[in-house]
């Protein structure tokens, strides 16, 4: 492993009180609606660092879809920490998380804190990379060390889900430097070798509203929309043969390969109607080797042929969500970030791998906006056993340490 040359004092309990300003403020997608408000708690937070705050919002003609309402502020904070002219590096966040869900036994928008564990939802993904970060940065300048590049932070709507993610818009305008740090990741020795793109679809099924007890008046939305489900089973079984030449993780048993799930069905409310209505999400993960038009058309099809074999009135489709894939992350600094992982976490270089995954990130849209290569390094709190998306998430004071750690050695000018 990299033994560090410079002695990184982060401030454990400083971290552990910011992780619950952070969590304690409700940002869940849907529907994110508490943007503005996490931006004035992150301004209060980075004040510190000095430099500029900017507020940054997303048009609302390109980020609106059902379910979502509130200004979609990102924010993008420059400290003044680096010398004149360093070189720029940006620190990814999202402040969006999962909603909570059901079966949490503590409490979720409430820090806890049991032995090493620290749970909240958020404290994986990723307010805890949040105070991690901000917790390495003022424990290098505390210190007095010299900053090698300067940071810029970006603080980010819309990764949960969602048509038009923050960073997306960010890039779009030039506001993201050329090399980033992508703190969305996991805590394991991990080099990111990319991953596959997602597409939410929500299909609208219409058939007749009528009494329950009177159904030949009606037309029961969902029992018509079981041939189009039964497609889509399918259709699964199909898509999920494709396989991908992205290296899968070392834990894997084969090939990384597409997937299709079908994730949520809403229709009807009560026992003496039949609903005159039903909404099926679906959920489809393409690999960087598939045509995402292709994708697109295969979906349809396949929902346009069933639905012909019911009597449902009509039905729609939108596209909710989507997230190219991401390839191609590396360059001249990466193996700097890595050693700085290696010492931070206290892990030997030999255990990096290079590995893709099925998960899906908004980088992809950063990869598109510029036509031009970024270097994009991925850091952060995931492992598998953390619960993330799930009740009970948690991430460990051990982890948030190593993260710090990690931050501050990657921006002093005496790593090496």
């Amino acid at each position: 492993m990299i033994k560090s040359n410079i002695n990184v004092n982060v401030d454990e309990d400083a971290l552990l009180n910011m992780l619950s300003e952070l969590v304690a403020l409700d940002s869940c997608f849907p529907p994110g609606s508490s943007y503005p408000e996490m931006a004035t708690l992150l301004e209060k937070m980075t004040m510190k660092f000095g430099g500029t705050r900017v507020r940054v919002d997303v048009p609302e003609a390109l980020w609106k879809v059902q379910g979502t309402h509130g200004a979609r502020t990102n924010l993008i904070v420059r400290p003044d920490l680096a010398p004149v002219g360093s070189p720029e590096v940006t620190i990814y966040f999202h402040v969006d998380t999962a909603p909570v869900g059901d079966g949490w036994t503590r409490p979720a928008f409430q820090m806890t804190c049991e032995d090493s564990k620290v749970y909240a939802r958020g404290a994986a993904d990723m307010k805890g990379a949040i105070a991690a970060a901000l917790a390495g940065l003022e424990a290098l300048r505390s210190a007095g060390h010299t900053f090698s590049f300067q940071p810029v932070l970006a603080f980010c709507t819309d990764e949960e889900g969602g048509v038009y993610p923050g960073i997306r818009y960010l890039a779009e305008q030039n506001l993201v430097s050329d090399t980033i740090i992508n703190l969305n990741g996991s805590a394991t020795p991990r080099i990111w070798a990319g991953s596959f793109g997602s597409l939410d679809f929500s299909f609208e099924f219409e058939g007749k509203a009528a009494h329950s007890g009177r159904p030949e008046l009606g037309v029961n939305a969902i029992e018509q929309a079981l041939p189009v489900l039964n497609a889509l089973t399918t259709l699964k079984m199909e898509v999920e043969k494709r396989t991908s030449a992205m290296p899968p993780p070392p834990t894997a048993t084969g090939p990384l390969h597409a997937l299709l799930n079908i994730t949520a069905i809403h229709g009807g409310d009560k026992g003496s109607a039949l609903p005159g209505t039903c909404r099926v999400v679906v959920n489809r993960r393409y690999a960087p080797e598939e045509n995402v038009v292709a994708v697109r058309s295969e979906i349809q099809a396949c929902v346009e042929a069933a639905a012909k074999n019911s009597d449902l009135v009509g039905w729609t489709v939108s596209e909710i969500g989507h997230l190219p894939p991401v390839e191609n992350t590396q360059g001249v600094l990466s193996p700097r970030w890595t050693a700085a992982m290696s010492a931070g976490y206290n892990v030997s270089l030999d255990e990096f791998v290079a590995f893709g995954s099925t998960t899906s990130s908004d980088f992809g849209w950063i990869q598109q906006a510029g036509g031009k290569h970024r270097e994009i390094m991925l850091g952060g709190l995931s492992r598998p056993d953390r619960n993330v998306h799930a009740a009970d998430e948690f991430t460990t004071k051990e982890d948030l340490l190593g993260l710090a750690r990690s931050i501050a050695l990657f921006f002093s000018a005496n790593f090496d």
